[in-house]
Order: C-alpha cells, then sequence, then structure tokens
C-alpha cells in the first residue's frame, strides 16, 4: 500500500503529487461549501436547508458518494463564461439508506437558482441510467427555478431527456420527488411522471403558469402558495401524495416509504420484524362496525386493528377522502390497503376516488406488493357533474388497474357492496384470488329500498297502505336477496368470516399467495382508459 508522504518528488515540478493533492483538497473544499456563507444564509433564511444538509438528513451518515462533483459549464455569453460553478447547481450521487442503496440528486438553489442547464440536465441524466442500471429507487430533492434562461433550448433539450428517463424507469425503480422550493413551468412534469410526491408546506410549489401570467391571461389574482402550494396540491389536485409542515419531517417521512417499498420491480418489499402476533383477534372489531349500514364509521381504526402495531401509511390522505390508500405490515410483509371511508361521503366511489385507487393499484402490481381490499361501498357517486365529466372513463381506470394486477389480492366485504361498485372494487369475477365477507355483508344490485321501489313498484302504488307495503317487500327481498350468506352459497365470496379472526385470516391467506405465478398475454401494452 502506497503512503501518500512516501511519494517521491518529481523533477521539473515543484509541487510534485503533495502539490496535485492539495491542489485537489482546495477545489473539492470549495466545491462542498458552494458559493459562500451569504448564500447560504440566504437560504436558510427563507426556511430551507441547502442542497448538502437535505442529502445528509436523508441517507446513512457517511454513505453518500458523490458523482461529478467537479464538472462546469461550458456556455459562454450573458455573463456565463465568468460564472462557471463547481457542481453546476446539482448535486448527484448514491448512499444507503438502512443499509440500502438509493440514487439522489438535489439542486442547489444557491447555485443560478437550481436552474437547469445543460452541464446540469447532463449530470441528472447520468444518475438516472445509473439508477436504472443498478435497479435501486431514484430520490429528487427539487429547488430550482426552471431551465437556465441564458442557455436557452439547450436547456430546455435537457429536461426532455430528463422525462423521458423518468417514463423508461416507471414501474422498474421506485421513483420519488421531494419539493423542496419552486417548481415551475415544463420541470413540474418530471415529479408528475414519478411514483410519489413530497411536498413542505410555504416553501415549495409546483405550476405550469406562475400568478403573474395567470393575472395577465384571465384576470385572477392568486399567491404562489394559492395556485400551486402543498395543501393546494395535497388536497384539491392531487399532485401531492404527502405534506408536512418542515423538511426535516418530510425527509424522515421519504426515509419510512423507501423502507415499505422493493429495490426495483424483480423484488420484493423487505419484510421487517414483527412482535404483534399473527393470531392476535381482532375483538374491537365486532363493535366499531355497526350492522347498520346507514351509519358511518372510521375505516382508519379497521385497518389500525388489523395491521401489525397499528401503523401505516396512507397515500394521498387529504385527497378523495372517500376512500384510503395505504402501506402497511401483516406479520412483517409490506401490503396495500384500499378501503372505502364510510366517514365521507358514505364511502362511495367518484372521478377522483377512481383515479386515486387505480393509480395506487398500479403501483403496487408493478413492485409486488399485494392488495388488500376492504369494501364498504353504496355504489357511485350520482350526479350530473359526475356524468358529464366522465365517471364512465374514470371509474374504468380502477376497474382496469385491478384487472391487470398479478400480484396476490384478497377482497373483504364488511357491509355494503352494491352495483357496479361492488364489481370494481376487486370482487371475485374481476380475479381477486380469495374473496372473504363478514356476517355483515350486504351484496346486492342495490340496496334494499331502491331495489324494493323498482321491483315491486305497482305493489306499493295499489296498496290501501302504500308504507306498510313497502316496508313488507324491503324485508322480502332483503331475505331473499341480500342475507349475509346469498354470496356464499353461489360461490361468489370463499367464506364468510368471523371479524376477530380477519388479521390471521388474512396473514394466512398472503402466505399461501407468496409464490403466486400469473402471466397477463403477450403484448406490447396495454390502452389504460384515460
Amino acid at each position: 500500500m502506497t503512503v501518500l508522504n512516501d511519494i517521491p518528488q518529481v523533477a521539473g515540478e515543484p509541487s510534485g503529487a503533495r502539490g496535485r493533492v492539495a491542489e485537489l483538497h482546495e477545489i473539492r473544499a470549495q466545491a462542498l461549501a458552494g458559493p459562500g456563507g451569504k448564500a447560504t444564509v440566504a437560504q436558510h433564511a427563507k426556511g430551507k436547508l441547502t442542497a448538502r444538509e437535505r442529502i445528509e438528513l436523508l441517507l446513512d451518515a457517511g454513505s453518500f458518494r458523490e458523482v461529478e462533483q467537479l464538472r462546469r459549464h461550458r456556455a459562454t455569453g450573458f455573463g456565463l463564461e465568468a460564472k462557471r460553478p463547481h457542481t453546476d447547481g446539482v448535486i448527484t450521487g448514491w448512499g444507503t439508506v438502512e443499509g440500502r442503496t438509493v440514487f439522489v440528486y438535489a439542486h442547489d438553489f444557491r447555485i443560478f437558482g437550481g436552474a437547469l442547464g445543460e452541464a446540469h440536465a447532463t449530470k441528472i441524466h447520468k444518475i438516472m441510467d445509473m439508477a436504472i442500471a443498478a435497479g435501486a429507487p431514484l430520490i429528487s430533492l427539487n429547488d430550482g427555478a426552471g431551465a437556465r434562461i441564458q442557455e436557452g433550448v439547450s436547456a430546455l433539450a435537457g429536461y426532455g431527456g430528463i422525462f423521458q428517463r423518468n417514463t423508461r424507469a416507471s414501474g422498474v425503480i421506485p421513483q420519488i420527488s421531494v419539493m423542496l422550493g419552486p417548481c415551475a413551468g415544463g420541470a413540474a412534469y418530471s415529479p408528475a411522471l414519478t411514483d410519489f410526491v413530497f411536498m413542505v408546506r410555504e416553501t415549495s410549489q409546483m405550476f405550469i403558469t406562475g400568478p403573474d401570467v395567470v393575472k395577465a391571461v384571465t384576470g385572477e389574482e392568486i399567491t404562489q402558495n394559492g395556485l400551486g402550494g402543498a395543501d393546494v396540491h395535497a388536497e384539491t389536485s392531487g399532485v401531492c401524495h404527502f405534506a408536512y409542515d418542515d423538511e426535516e419531517t418530510c425527509i424522515a417521512e421519504v426515509r419510512y416509504l423507501l423502507s415499505l417499498l422493493p429495490q426495483n420491480n424483480r423484488e420484493f418489499p423487505p419484510r421487517a420484524p414483527c412482535a404483534d402476533p399473527p393470531t392476535r383477534r381482532c375483538q374491537v372489531l365486532l363493535d366499531l362496525v355497526p350492522a347498520d349500514g346507514s351509519r358511518p364509521y372510521d375505516m382508519a381504526k379497521v385497518i389500525e386493528e388489523i395491521v401489525d402495531d397499528g401503523e401505516y401509511l396512507e397515500v394521498h390522505e387529504r385527497w378523495a377522502r372517500n376512500i384510503v390508500c395505504a402501506l402497511a405490515r401483516l406479520d412483517g410483509h409490506v401490503v396495500a390497503v384500499v378501503a372505502n371511508q364510510p366517514q365521507s361521503l358514505a364511502g362511495v366511489l367518484d372521478i377522483e376516488a377512481s383515479e386515486k385507487a387505480a393509480r395506487f393499484v398500479q403501483m403496487c402490481d408493478a413492485f409486488s406488493i399485494p392488495l388488500v381490499t376492504l369494501v364498504d361501498v353504496p355504489g357511485f357517486l350520482p350526479g350530473v357533474g359526475q356524468e358529464h365529466d366522465g365517471i364512465i372513463r374514470h371509474g374504468a381506470k380502477l376497474l382496469y388497474a385491478y384487472c391487470n394486477a398479478t400480484v396476490p389480492r384478497i377482497s373483504l366485504i364488511l357491509r355494503k357492496a352494491y352495483g357496479g361498485a361492488y364489481i370494481v372494487m376487486d370482487s371475485q369475477s374481476t380475479g381477486a384470488d380469495l374473496t372473504y365477507a363478514w356476517p355483515t355483508n350486504e351484496i346486492a344490485v342495490m340496496g334494499a329500498e331502491g331495489a324494493a321501489g323498482v321491483i315491486f313498484r305497482r305493489q306499493i302504488a295499489e296498496a290501501d297502505d302504500p308504507e306498510a307495503m313497502r316496508a313488507r317487500m324491503v324485508k322480502e327481498y332483503t331475505s331473499e336477496l341480500m342475507h349475509p350468506y346469498y354470496a356464499a352459497e353461489r360461490g361468489l365470496v370463499d367464506d364468510v368470516i368471523d371479524p376477530a379472526a380477519t388479521r390471521e385470516i388474512l396473514i394466512r391467506s398472503l402466505a399461501m399467495l407468496r409464490t403466486k405465478q400469473a402471466d397477463l398475454p403477450s403484448r406490447k401494452h396495454g390502452n389504460p382508459p384515460q
């Protein structure tokens, strides 16, 4: 092993190897320091961390290995030739999160406002290619002002390369976008192409056209946060999956999400040690869900009772609240839960709920995460607005996602399962591997009241006491077609189970399905409804 101090001086080179190494360390120190203390103070004054501080929070201590730290742009004009900082405003490399390799790029807002130029884009392209080749997750820490105007169309072409790689990596490696500053114009499409988008309130925004353009074109006045802040995208647009108050919490949750995801589409998510007994009975469920289908309850409490230690990560928690999409564990194995939420719109399916669940199901299928669907759905939301806005094609997205999924799929009907919404929520006829039901289940074309009103309309109208006749017909329809064992008798559910045994039955069923092999027909790709 060669010791640096033992390297002899080379004749004619006064500095020799030692001098060269000293020069390297000096250049590297300048690159690590960035543009200086003033720029760092300004970044902190905005409530934001620097790019390197963010990477330190994200990765395991000492694991980061930077790529192309000494890269500088070659552009000229508009004063660019006099300003050529190392890194060119983006830090790229790899490291580990809980010992598992991840790739990361982070915009440095202190350099050119994090704007993307040709060299900047080339660095991102390279790290994305490395992530795809290595089969490891890619995390982008976004804090940039869009394309570098001084470099013109070369900068725009850089975005095209990013979008192309986002698409090529889709369903191959997990892609996570963390929005920690502004993201405007075409730059916003890269996060939209990734699997998950995190945002921080007050400091991060996403929009295609900013407030000034909106005002000039439409006359509407709005702030940046009002137009594209974290709460807007978490609650209204659905662009953001997770929103947090500060960067530290946000990045910690990114680490937690990574613990629930596989490295790539050829692996399974990591199993975690589990102290929660697989055979634990869930007695609370017997009282938690009312037998009366008109009474609401919180589906989140059902999920908490079933999964390991009551812990789960809800995706899109504040958007389309009438459906819950969550990642959790059962006996240490990662599972995905899709569940109607009776506390919001009675748990009906509408346009936004269908889109939310469809994308979640597709993501889980891509990354080998089994699906557990908890059903309590009274149907699709009726209304002129829903029909005119395309509930048919949007609802078909969820149907397509389930029918196309090859991961283990278990459906559990808690109470109501009416009409087309019953079929769409991973029914046995659409390919669910196992379908269970609680004794409180009601599987039917529609509710007893509505069904009796249609079938026995004439008898009710001609009766001396229409209300008494209606009540009798409702009771008759319920006893004939809506009793808890009607579907089981016809093989439409595999078993009617004790709610208290739900956890154990799900765990045992998933263990059996873990070796499931299913192939789709040979094709270039499907054509899902849009």
